[in-house]
């Protein structure tokens, strides 16, 4: 058994290069192998926004706090809360993120393959954001 212990979790800027807007991110959970589950706490500021992504082995995202927002490729953008849990599957290209007026947090959860939990693709527009 291994305790982690709040005061040893740092908080960390994301990656610009796979958002855009101010994002943060907390592990939670890092499994040793043969195990293979991740998750992270994201929290969100207005209008911050995950950029195009698969999951090679899905993904669940549970919000915690806020209101955000979740797209796909077919123009689909749906509103997430407090509460709400979404499973995206495998491959299915998506992104999400805080709305435009409200932070959002959540908890990402998602298993690694050949040492990845996602493959990043392109920014997500601006246009593609508003659609909600």
């Amino acid at each position: 058994m291994k305790i982690v212990r709040t005061q040893d979790v740092t908080s960390k800027q994301a990656d610009a290069a796979y958002f855009t807007g101010r994002v943060w991110q907390e592990p939670v959970a890092e499994a040793p192998a043969p195990a293979r589950v991740r998750a992270l706490r994201v929290t969100f500021e207005p209008g911050a926004r995950t950029a195009w992504h698969t999951h090679p082995l899905g993904q669940t995202l549970h919000v915690l706090s806020g209101v955000g927002l979740i797209g796909t490729r077919d123009g689909t953008v749906e509103q997430i809360r407090a509460g709400d849990s979404v499973w995206i599957p495998p491959g299915e290209e998506h992104w999400h993120g805080a709305s435009p007026e409200r932070m959002m947090c959540h908890l990402a959860i998602q298993e690694g393959q050949d040492g990845r939990t996602a493959d990043w693709l392109e920014q997500v527009s601006d246009a593609d954001y508003t659609r909600s």
